[in-house]
């Protein structure tokens, strides 16, 4: 069983912390109905400008879950999101 973890930082113009959550509710959201994976917002919960998004995708081959992973980055890159994507990371777990 392997577990692909892909970590997304991404730089936000929001001036408040109800602006914030609008944006990242709207990706977060987005990625689960698409995808089907597990994704929530993990780090920089209390910092405006900034939110770290995580999104866990789990299957028997790491192959598969590695290229799932590799397809939310790019999606995620390749939208025409309302902020600027700083860094995205993937690590696989394998158990």
């Amino acid at each position: 069983m392997t577990v692909a973890v892909l970590r997304c930082t991404l730089r936000l113009p929001s001036r408040t912390l109800k602006e914030k959550r609008t944006i990242v509710k709207s990706v977060v959201e987005r990625l689960r109905n698409r995808f089907n994976a597990s994704v929530a917002e993990i780090e920089d919960l209390d910092d405006v400008g900034v939110a770290t998004i995580a999104a866990a995708v789990l299957s028997n081959s790491s192959q598969h879950a590695d290229r799932q992973a590799q397809t939310i980055a790019a999606a995620i890159e390749g939208w025409r999101l309302d902020c600027e994507v700083i860094d995205i990371s993937v690590e696989l777990l394998e158990a």
